[in-house]
């Protein structure tokens, strides 16, 4: 009797062990499985910088990334963003729009990838042709250094103004030296400009702005060729540009479904630049 005693207690004895190291070995399993998923903040305007975002979400959520966007309208908030860290990169700007912002504001940034471009236009919803162009028009421009000089460089290559030096990439209506027809530039920020498209001759327009106003591709009159400069990054603090996050974020941006998606969704107004 007493042996079969011993012999039940030893059988529990080994159950709950056994139960423990299960219990053990879940509990470990659990944590290693969260510890795979880690988050990454990415701040973005809408169109298309955030569309092709969630597009790619699924995709980086097997690669073990929970991509958080946050959206921004303007093209100021999310480098201030960055530079406070509460998001880990933005996806909205060209290069010499980032070293201008980042030189006047102090903030080291760095971009990791080439994901599309947004060829610039002249849209005009009351002209067809930019020779239809009157003496004393008003057209609209981005205010901000890069994107107005930009701006003009097209003005000057169509030869609706003459610049300085149609090279300068930071040109402002102050150098300006041939003006034919007596056009007047007005400069706004980005967000403001198509708003205001249809009380002016007409107004130079980045993509995104365009097709977040509904402005349609019909009312471009003139526009940026394919060899254009401006090609949209993902950016991040130089402190992390080998972040591992990021770069499983731009592997998934430079990807053929990205790229069909661009080629069949925005019509020639956003183009794939990898």
């Amino acid at each position: 009797m007493r042996k079969i005693l011993s012999l039940l207690l030893a059988i529990a004895l080994f159950l709950v062990a056994c139960g423990n190291k299960n219990e053990n070995k879940e509990s470990t399993s659990s944590q290693s499985g969260a510890a795979k998923t880690e988050k990454l903040i990415v701040g973005a305007t809408p169109i298309p910088h955030a569309e092709l975002l969630n597009l790619v979400k699924d995709d980086l959520k097997k690669e073990g990334i929970e991509l958080e966007v946050v959206e921004f309208n303007d093209y100021v908030q999310p480098n201030k963003a960055l530079a406070d860290k509460s998001i880990d990169a933005n996806f909205f700007q060209h290069v010499p729009y980032m070293e201008d912002f980042g030189k006047k504001n102090h903030i080291d940034m760095v971009a990791v990838g080439n994901i599309h471009l947004e060829p610039m236009a002249l849209y005009s919803k009351k002209i067809k042709n930019v020779n239809d162009l009157k003496n004393g028009d008003t057209l609209i421009i981005p205010n901000d250094p890069t994107n107005g000089g930009r701006a003009l460089i097209l003005l000057d290559k169509a030869g609706i103004i003459k610049l300085k030096d149609n090279t300068k990439l930071d040109s402002t209506p102050a150098d300006i030296i041939k003006n034919p027809k007596n056009i007047k530039i007005e400069t706004l920020s980005n967000e403001q400009i198509a708003p205001r498209l249809s009380e002016v001759a007409g107004a130079i327009i980045n993509s995104n702005f365009a097709i977040d106003a509904k402005v349609t591709k019909n009312e471009i009159i003139l526009i940026e060729g394919k060899d254009s400069p401006y090609v949209n990054v993902v950016t991040v603090l130089k402190e992390n540009q080998n972040d591992e996050r990021v770069k499983k974020l731009v592997k998934a941006l430079q990807s053929e479904k990205v790229k069909k998606y661009i080629e069949e969704k925005y019509d020639g107004r956003v183009i794939p630049a990898f």
